[in-house]
């Protein structure tokens, strides 16, 4: 828990904001597990703050890409403001100490979890929001996303929307993706995804969510068939 000021303070610091209700900060920091009812944990500012960062991050790259067309600006949209993304920025502010857990969530290593971590985001965003307005709030998204958006790397594209629309447009079916193995202890697991094909070789790919097993998976079909790059290329 959080309850000294001073500690208030330090996440202010790494924030970037200094709140005049440090109750919005306490809330936004304070998981359900941690509460007896969920209106005091950061659920509903998690509600919020999404909303905030995407149409702080939708302004973004529209101006930075003039060029792009609606579905490359979706596209650079959906990456910055995915869960894992979300969670790189609690991890670089140091969210994941501060944050308030129940014991068994804490026990549970619920400090580095990108799902809460991710969360935890989005509910500061809203916190920031509804303590100083929206322009502080777009400040401050900007200030921690600006640089993740102009250095993203690797294809834009969907990997395994990509996948899927080759299939088809080859007449094949569509792909089945299945958990291969699981590994790693549970606050942080590593999952291995394969995706079986019809008329074509299938493979794996790893990732720290399901979801993000799969999307390797597909992009490994993709760049073996020659249809995206290597990401560091």
């Amino acid at each position: 828990m959080i309850r000294p000021d001073a500690s208030l303070a330090d996440i202010e610091a790494r924030i970037g904001h200094r709140f005049a209700d440090r109750s919005l900060l306490q809330r936004a920091l304070t998981h359900t597990s941690a509460v007896q009812v969920s209106h005091e944990s950061y659920q509903r500012l998690e509600f919020l703050g999404d909303r905030v960062l995407a149409l702080t991050v939708a302004g973004m790259v529209y101006r930075s890409f003039p060029q792009a067309d609606e579905g490359e600006l979706a596209r650079r949209l959906n990456a910055l403001v995915k869960r894992e993304t979300c969670a790189e920025v609690a991890r670089v502010l140091g969210l994941g100490s501060a944050v308030r857990l129940g014991s068994g969530e804490a026990q549970s290593g619920g400090r580095n979890k990108s799902a809460i971590l991710g969360d935890i985001a989005e509910a500061v965003i809203a916190a920031v929001y509804l303590d100083a307005g929206f322009d502080t709030a777009r400040d401050f998204v900007e200030r921690l996303w600006h640089d993740r958006m102009v250095m993203a790397t690797g294809p834009l594209r969907d990997a395994k929307t990509t996948l899927q629309e080759w299939l088809q447009g080859r007449g094949l079916a569509a792909p089945v993706y299945r958990l291969a193995s699981r590994s790693g202890p549970d606050h942080d697991p590593l999952f291995t995804i394969a995706v079986d094909l019809v008329g074509c070789d299938g493979a794996e790919g790893a990732g720290r969510s399901k979801r993000e097993a799969e999307q390797n998976a597909a992009a490994r079909v993709l760049i073996r068939e020659g249809l995206w790059k290597e990401p560091t290329e």
